[in-house]
C-alpha cells in the first residue's frame, strides 16, 4: 500500500528546475532509499514531502504529493500539522541546547495541549526506548543534550521526532558524520523503526541503501530515472544510467 504518491512533481529554485516530472509511490512501513550523485535533487525531493523547501526564497512547485488522500502541496495545507505528521532527521544531529528530557518533550509542548508530568515522563521513556537509548540515559535526563556523543545526538533527534507520533520519517544522510560502528547501529535502528513508520532515506552510500532499504529510487539531474525494489535496482537495473551509476562508471 502506498503511503505517499508523487504525481508529476516539478520544483524550481528561481529559474533553475531542480525536480523534473517525478512520479513515484512510497510504500507504507517500508524503507525507501533515494540515491544519486551530488546535486541531482535527492535532498530537494525529500524536503518537498514536508514542505521544508518553502523556507527558501524563490521556490515554486507543481504537481501533487498525496499523503493519506491529502495533496500536501495545496494552499490549504496546515504546515505545522504536516511537519508533525512528516518529520525529518538532518545530516548533522541538531539537538536543542536543552536537557535530554526537554529535547524530547519540546515538540509535544509546541504541538499539543499541556500534559501532566507523569504523562510526559512516560513519553520520554517510550521515545528513548524506541531508539535504544533508555538504558544509557535514564539516569541522565537532566544532562545537556549537547554533551552526548555524535551517535547519541542523532538517536536523540530521532527520539524527539518520534515523541510527536509522526507517520513518516525522512532521513537526509543520517549517517554521513558517523563512524562505521555508529552507522551500523543507526541502520539497525532504522530496521526496527520500519515496523511502525514509513521511512525515506537519502544516502550517498549505495552499500547502505542496499543493506537497509526495501525500495530504491535513482535520481540524476532532477529526474527520478528508476524506482523499484532494491534488489532489482542493484542486480538488474532497467536503465543504462542506473547501471552506470551503480557500477561506478560515474557519480
Amino acid at each position: 500500500m502506498a503511503k505517499i504518491k508523487v504525481n508529476n512533481l516539478n520544483l524550481w529554485y528561481g529559474s533553475f528546475q531542480a525536480l523534473k516530472g517525478v512520479y513515484a509511490n512510497f510504500a507504507e512501513k517500508k524503507i525507501t532509499a533515494i540515491i544519486g550523485p551530488s546535486g541531482c535533487g535527492k535532498s530537494t525531493m525529500l524536503r518537498v514531502f514536508n514542505r521544508m523547501n518553502d523556507l527558501i526564497e524563490g521556490v515554486r512547485t507543481s504537481g501533487e504529493i498525496i499523503i493519506d488522500n491529502l495533496n500536501v502541496l495545496g494552499e490549504e495545507t496546515d504546515l505545522v500539522a504536516l511537519r508533525k505528521k512528516v518529520g525529518i532527521v538532518f545530516q548533522r544531529p541538531n539537538p536543542f541546547p536543552l536537557s535530554v528530557y526537554e529535547n524530547i518533550v519540546f515538540g509535544i509542548r509546541v504541538h499539543e495541549q499541556p500534559r501532566k508530568k507523569a504523562e510526559l515522563n512516560g513519553i520520554v521513556e517510550e521515545s528513548l526506548k524506541s531508539v535504544l537509548l533508555w538504558d544509557e540515559l535514564k539516569d541522565k535526563l537532566k544532562m545537556p543534550a549537547l554533551h552526548l556523543s555524535l551517535e547519541q545526538k542523532q538517536r536523540l533527534c530521532i527520539a524527539r521526532l518520534i515523541a510527536v507520533k509522526p507517520d513518516v520519517v525522512l532521513m537526509d544522510e543520517p549517517c554521513s558524520t558517523l563512524d562505521p560502528q555508529a552507522t551500523a547501529r543507526i541502520e539497525e535502528l532504522m530496521r526496527e523503526l520500519r515496523k511502525n513508520y514509513t521511512i525515506i532515506i537519502v544516502t550517498h552510500n549505495m552499500q547502505q541503501a542496499a543493506r537497509v532499504s526495501d525500495d530504491t529510487g535513482f535520481m540524476l539531474l532532477g529526474e527520478l530515472v528508476e524506482f523499484g525494489a532494491t534488489h532489482e535496482i542493484f542486480t538488474a537495473p532497467k536503465d543504462k544510467r542506473t547501471e552506470d551509476y551503480i557500477t561506478g562508471r560515474y557519480g
